[in-house]
């Protein structure tokens, strides 16, 4: 198997630089800063060579954070930051004056499934800021929840036909409700013909929602359907810490996924969704 590694799906919040407010009324683990530090071990343990950051905030102070954090730590080689989207000059500004410039800045998200509008990046002025990335080759991670979700990123790929995209969490396969799985299956299978969208491999330990022992089994029947579907070129990777945490260990996270995998793929295949799909999107 490949030794290089890359996790495209880290995140890393500070209370004292900035406001998360998924995380106001939170109850869980989750509630409290987390710094890459803490990941230190547990990285070294599941074999990670190499790490991205995605925003967890829909505000500057959280993206200047993580490129404060990547500037830090030798093994971060980029962020996935946010701008306002529903700027577009004032997002064009950001770019312009700090983020283009910025060696770690690889790419764009906005939270959207908190969005009350699964339809929110079909608005004019956000599209007219989607072709901007597009322009610049920055790619859109896309963090849906609902199939209306994928339907909107199907309109998004048609009105910006340059803009790669990639399914954060293969959209939250319903792993643990077998019966609405077909409709996941037939908007992923119509997003998979088109060449600009990416799944990453992430997030599916909470969505199998057996926290107490969730498994291999579990989660190969999706991921087994993405690179059917999509092809070893367009899949790659993501650990999801800390929210992983609330399933499992970050080590146990990763070792479930390389199993999976490794019982999918050849060695080229390997190379290509654990480390060079990721290099090439994220352009690291």
């Amino acid at each position: 198997m490949t030794n290089r590694l890359i996790d495209t799906h880290i995140h890393t919040w500070n209370f004292e630089r900035a406001h998360y407010d998924w995380l106001k009324n939170d109850t869980s683990i989750l509630n409290r800063s987390y710094h890459i530090s803490e990941l230190h071990s547990e990285r070294l343990a599941a074999g990670i060579t190499e790490g991205v950051l995605v925003q967890s905030a829909n505000n500057f102070e959280d993206t200047d954070w993580m490129l404060e954090v990547a500037d830090n730590a030798d093994w971060i080689s980029g962020v996935v930051g946010w701008v306002p989207l529903a700027e577009p000059d004032r997002m064009g500004k950001a770019l312009s004056d700090h983020y283009l410039s910025n060696r770690y800045f690889k790419g764009v998200r906005h939270l959207i499934h908190d969005e009350a509008d699964p339809r929110w990046l079909l608005q004019e002025k956000v599209l007219e800021s989607l072709k901007i990335l597009a322009d610049h080759n920055l790619p859109y991670d896309i963090v849906g929840v609902l199939p209306a979700h994928i339907e909107t990123a199907l309109e998004v790929a048609n009105k910006v036909p340059g803009l790669k995209m990639v399914f954060d969490h293969l959209n939250q396969p319903p792993i643990a409700a077998s019966e609405k799985i077909a409709d996941w299956n037939t908007l992923m299978t119509t997003a998979s013909r088109h060449d600009q969208f990416f799944v990453k491999i992430s997030g599916l330990g909470t969505a199998a929602k057996n926290f107490n022992g969730w498994k291999a089994e579990d989660i190969k029947p999706a991921i087994h359907f993405v690179l059917e579907k999509f092809g070893e070129d367009r899949c790659f990777c993501g650990g999801d810490w800390p929210v992983s945490l609330l399933a499992a260990s970050y080590s146990m996270t990763w070792s479930i996924y390389k199993q999976v995998i490794n019982d999918l793929l050849s060695e080229e295949g390997k190379e290509k969704v654990f480390y060079r799909n990721a290099q090439q999107f994220y352009d690291l």
